[in-house]
């Protein structure tokens, strides 16, 4: 019978080949950092797990379920590792659904999203350094982010300023769903008339729906599209941030943290 256990708990994908890429990787990478404690995991996405079920027949616990399995397991002391990129709607409802187990556990420690602290967003945009390419006379980098009417969506506009002030001014960030969003994208690169050249990237940790389809899909609504409406010339990387190991690195810190700092 385990008595330590980390719970993994993600927003999810219903795109079966990322989640290979992504989820499951930042999983191992938490579950070796941490081989004393059994792995489990957990999606957010109430939409996702239905859609998982139904079309799959895969369940996937939500993290009352996972919570309440380990429980009822005689699970003592869990740590909570989500894989959100900030302190926002799914990380609030991922603390909100945990805190009536607390009193089950002898300890509960939650874990923090990827960009929490300033070392969080100086370690992720080192790690983005690390995969991007080499800076290039014409050619600018835009990343979508999902966005959120959150106040944590600020979070993008602070990784962009701190990319810009590790040298990378070709890196714009962009969102689906908050500000910046594509509109002021478009405006900061007509405010660079020598850039004929984009890379578009998801800004995700799972390259899913959003970036298979408002990115680098072939509608003219997609960011693609749109930009090789406007003469650019497009190319896309549909790698989610999951993949890159500096990213990994983080959680898997802040996982180590909240196993070894306590509850919080």
């Amino acid at each position: 019978m385990p008595e330590k256990a980390v719970l993994v708990v993600s927003f999810g994908t219903s795109h079966l080949d990322t989640l290979e890429k992504t989820i499951v990787p930042i999983e191992g990478d938490i579950a070796a950092a941490l081989p004393d404690r059994t792995l489990r995991r957990a999606f957010t996405s109430g939409m996702i797990l239905r859609k998982l079920e139904r079309r799959d027949g895969l369940h996937i616990d939500n993290v009352p379920q996972a919570l309440e399995r380990l429980a009822g397991e005689g699970v003592r002391d869990v740590t909570v590792q989500p894989t959100h990129i900030m302190n926002g709607e799914e990380y609030d409802k991922l603390l909100a659904q945990a805190e009536p187990f607390r009193g089950q556990f002898g300890r509960l420690a939650i874990g923090r999203p990827l960009l929490s602290t300033e070392e969080d967003y100086r370690e992720t945009a080192q790690a983005l350094l690390e995969v991007l390419p080499e800076r290039e006379s014409g050619t600018a980098l835009l990343f979508m982010g999902h966005g959120t009417e959150h106040f944590a969506n600020s979070a993008y506009c602070q990784l962009e300023y701190l990319l810009h002030d590790l040298g990378r001014t070709d890196v714009l960030v962009g969102t689906v769903e908050g500000y910046p969003g594509f509109g002021e994208a478009l405006r900061r690169l007509a405010e660079r008339p020598e850039v004929r050249r984009m890379v578009l990237y998801p800004l995700m940790v799972v390259a899913g729906d959003h970036a298979k389809n408002d990115l680098a899909g072939p509608e003219p609504d997609s960011w693609r599209s749109q930009l090789e409406a406007k003469g650019y010339e497009v190319s896309c990387v549909l790698s989610g941030l999951g993949e890159y190991p500096g990213i990994r690195r983080v959680f898997v810190r802040h996982a180590l943290e909240a196993a070894e700092d306590g509850a919080k």
